[in-house]
């Protein structure tokens, strides 16, 4: 009797690996890859309450609802304007703005418009909060809209601010027929 039970668990067994077997060489590989993974400008780290300024209004829609723009206080009024690059992809020319934060600004011979909102020296994001994780411009964003005429063209229909990152320029970037905006650097009060 012994012998048949363990007969019978030991084919049980066999079956079982054999089944096993199967399954993983019909399972499809996984491919392996070696190119660099790109990764946007995402950081972590507490943020203290009384070292932030929320400002409300500005940031970008999430699946949680609207991001906040917080300012700690090591970066809240030390910086006054961004320089932005404007390239004009027809003429293959490019041309500096220095632009003011808080304002907006007409590019000379066309019809868009750049409304610039806050300056965020070292980029963080934390959850539903976009902020600065040290006043050194290590990963500098700005805040912008872009009109076309009258109607925003960026960021998308819907949202109330865009950003351009200085070392990821190809992060969320304005996709216009003419012309494309590059964040070049914050410019610190004096």
């Amino acid at each position: 009797m012994k012998k048949k039970i363990l007969a019978l668990t030991m084919i049980f067994v066999l079956v079982i690996s054999v089944n096993a077997c199967k399954n993983k060489e019909t399972q499809p590989p996984i491919p392996k890859t070696t190119e660099p993974t790109t990764q946007g400008p995402i950081m972590q780290g507490p943020i203290s309450p009384e070292a932030q300024q929320t400002v409300p209004g500005h940031g970008m829609p999430s699946q949680g609802g609207e991001k906040q723009v917080v300012i700690p206080e090591s970066v809240k009024g030390k910086w006054s304007a961004v320089k932005i690059i404007v390239e004009d992809k027809v003429s293959k020319k490019t041309q500096e703005y220095i632009i003011n934060l808080n304002s907006d600004f007409k590019i000379p011979n066309s019809n868009l418009k750049v409304y610039v909102g806050e300056f965020l020296p070292d980029f963080k994001i934390e959850g539903s909060l976009l902020t600065s994780i040290s006043n050194k411009p290590n990963n500098p964003a700005v805040e912008i809209r872009v009109f076309e005429e009258d109607k925003q063209i960026f960021p998308a229909s819907g949202k109330k601010w865009g950003w351009l990152f200085s070392k990821l320029p190809t992060v969320h970037p304005l996709t216009h027929e003419r012309y494309n905006l590059i964040l070049k650097e914050g410019i610190a009060k004096k």
